[in-house]
């Protein structure tokens, strides 16, 4: 069976990069560390890490299961602090929509920060109106979502937060690697690989490829970034990404590109519900996701 913990250390494996640091992150020694990793592999009879990579790469069942635990651990997180605080405390959560794949990482600093400031609150932070999240604002089922996209809407009030560049990413060895910009014929036929999203629904064929007429090659989905960024890597196709999922490639032989002459920039939005019941912490919540997406913008 897999545990709680073997997720939590795999995620701690992700974020600091080697065996010692996640063992300092966890609170163990390395040898506790690599006997619990040593048990989960034994559970699921296959590495979860590729050995003496630099930096540490994660086979395909490893990152499967950083993906379940990407899924599942913040939810765990708020559970266990509603029920410690009573079910009554529903009435303080604050239940956000993302439509963004790339968001979640850098999003976890701003709930940490809005819990210093509202300790009495909570915050679920869910993908799983994908598709759908402005409709699930307005019937009550989220009270915030961070969008894109506004739809114009009589219930609904949006707040821009920042705005980002969407870029193209590509091996070091690609021949779009050393273009200044990419332009929308030099990506025809290629494969693109991008989050578990319906091709139409992605800016790089919306808004860059299908207006100039441009096919591109197959289209091949990854659920975690991390993953995401190797495949680019090992040229197994191209990805258009935020700048911020990009920084993530430190110690990756890849690069990003400017897509187009003036680059593809998105808007971020906050929306939420005219005449919230909590909309002082709404808007405090919000002005903390724009202070961290400004701060994770490229200098």
């Amino acid at each position: 069976m897999i545990e709680l913990r073997h997720l939590r250390t795999l995620m701690a494996l992700k974020e600091s990069g080697s065996l010692a640091a996640a063992a300092k992150k966890r609170f163990v020694t390395q040898s506790a560390l690599s006997h619990q990793i040593k048990e989960l592999e034994t559970r699921i009879n296959s590495p979860v890490f590729v050995r003496k990579s630099k930096p540490l790469s994660f086979t395909q069942e490893g990152a499967r299961l950083l993906n379940l635990a990407e899924e599942i651990l913040p939810r765990v997180m708020e559970t266990e602090s509603v029920l410690k605080k009573g079910l009554e405390s529903d009435a303080n959560l604050i239940r956000v929509g993302i439509e963004c794949h790339s968001c979640f990482r850098w999003l976890m600093p701003v709930m940490e920060a809005f819990r210093a400031e509202f300790p009495d609150s909570d915050l679920d932070l869910s993908s799983r109106h994908l598709f759908d999240s402005l409709n699930a604002l307005e019937s009550g089922e989220l009270d915030i979502v961070l969008t894109s996209d506004p739809v114009p809407g009589h219930q609904l009030a949006y707040q821009h937060l920042f705005d980002f560049e969407v870029r193209l990413a590509v091996a070091n060895e690609h021949p779009l690697a050393n273009k200044p910009q990419v332009l929308p014929r030099d990506l025809e036929g290629l494969p693109i690989i991008s989050y578990p999203v319906p091709l139409e629904r992605l800016d790089l064929f919306r808004l860059f490829l299908e207006p100039a007429g441009v096919t591109p090659g197959v289209q091949k989905t990854c659920d975690l970034t991390s993953v995401l960024l190797q495949r680019i890597a090992c040229q197994d196709g191209i990805a258009a990404l935020p700048s911020w999922s990009i920084s993530e490639a430190q110690g990756l032989s890849l690069t990003s590109v400017r897509l187009g002459a003036e680059g593809l920039k998105r808007p971020l939005f906050g929306a939420y519900r005219r005449g919230s019941a909590n909309s002082s912490q709404l808007q405090r919540y919000l002005e903390l996701v724009a202070a961290e997406g400004i701060a994770r913008q490229p200098r």
